[in-house]
């Protein structure tokens, strides 16, 4: 596979790109964290919705365009490049993909309609430690008859306070994972909310003697540690996809400064130190950009080796993103991390996403394990 978007690919991302920097600048950030943290502009998530966004996964017998990952990055690529907040990642990239590689076909009649008209929007609770691991359980569902009890507390769930639904991830029985719909209103749950670095809402979310009814299991028949698999790694792909936008603005934001500042009459950027500086990032950024795209492609065609190429996604961008941010607030001097400074938005979410399913050594540590090293 050449490591290219096609031309639909490429149109679907101007048309984004034409949209996020008319509908949501960074400006627009600043605007939601002044209104007290307002998780998303709602105006610019029905516009989304209209764009077809929330369809881009979803296979064709549910009317979806079936567009499938490769699209989808380039959507929040472009996102990443505007810092743009919205339900994208938590309502489409992952909980979309639980439901449409689940077998409960049910479920699926019902709750695709629902989110591709943006009616509902959904979330995925995965993690349960202060960093990703994404195995280990506590949270607990028994099975009483016709609807299972569940217990226990998640944490880092995105967008957990605004979701409609949640979907739950715990484990049944010794080594048995499920996967649950439930409903935020769901008597027995109690969600705290967490403002972070980026001005994000991020939640823990405890299920005190949830009843959740037996038929809103998700994985009826699949084998819920393989399916999980399949959706971290989709997840670690699509989190390196934002990440690579954010990556690629913070670069272009800098080399614009390089040739604006001067200093004793000459711009910055004509000092060779500086421009070797740069020249390491652009050539860094150029891998970036293909091990994303070979990610992406992995998963839409079901390669064997796409858990691979998502862990090398996750890894190179999360050290990447780190050099690229850093380097901008350093030649960028003080005024960087000033509120007046666009970039030092773009580090403080570039230290989330180094968090979010994983940092660096997470997934260089997986590399390593399934190269037998």
């Amino acid at each position: 596979m050449a490591l290219i978007i096609s031309e639909e690919q490429k149109m679907l991302k101007e048309s984004a790109a034409e949209l996020l920097k008319i509908k949501s600048p960074v400006n627009s950030l600043r605007d939601l964290r002044d209104q007290n943290y307002i998780p998303y502009d709602k105006s610019l998530w029905n516009e989304m919705v209209e764009m077809g966004w929330t369809a881009l996964i979803i296979p064709e017998n549910f009317n979806g365009l079936n567009f499938g990952y490769v699209g989808l990055g380039q959507i929040l690529e472009e996102t990443g490049k505007n810092l743009c907040k919205s339900p994208l990642i938590s309502s489409c990239l992952l909980s979309s993909s639980v439901i449409n590689l689940c077998d409960n076909e049910v479920l699926k009649a019902r709750e695709f309609p629902l989110i591709m008209n943006g009616t509902k929007t959904m979330t995925l609770a995965i993690e349960e430690n202060s960093y990703h691991k994404p195995y280990d359980f506590r949270t607990r569902a028994k099975l009483e008859g016709g609807n299972y009890i569940i217990n226990g507390l998640k944490t880092f769930v995105i967008d957990g306070s605004t979701s409609n639904e949640i979907i739950l991830v715990t484990e049944i029985a010794e080594g048995e994972i499920g996967f649950f719909i439930i409903n935020r209103e769901q008597k027995g749950i109690e969600i705290k909310n967490n403002i972070l670095l980026d001005s994000g809402t991020y939640s823990d979310i405890k299920f005190n003697d949830v009843i959740v009814p037996k038929e809103n299991r998700m994985n009826i028949k699949i084998n819920g540690k393989e399916l999980l698999k399949d959706i971290l790694a989709i997840a670690y792909s699509g989190i390196a996809s934002e990440m690579l936008g954010i990556i690629v603005e913070s670069f272009d934001i800098t080399v614009s400064y390089l040739k604006e500042r001067q200093q004793f009459g000459v711009p910055i950027g004509s000092y060779q130190a500086l421009q070797h500086r740069a020249s390491k990032m652009f050539s860094e950024i150029q891998l970036c950009k293909s091990i994303v795209i070979k990610s992406l492609q992995s998963i839409d065609y079901g390669d064997k080796e796409r858990y691979k190429y998502s862990h090398l996604a996750k890894a190179k961008l999360g050290k990447t993103i780190k050099l690229v941010t850093n380097e901008a607030i350093q030649m960028h001097g003080g005024i960087g991390v000033t509120d007046d400074a666009d970039i030092g938005f773009y580090m403080k979410r570039a230290r989330v996403l180094q968090q979010l399913f994983g940092d660096y050594n997470f997934h260089l540590d997986k590399l390593a394990t399934l190269n037998k090293y």
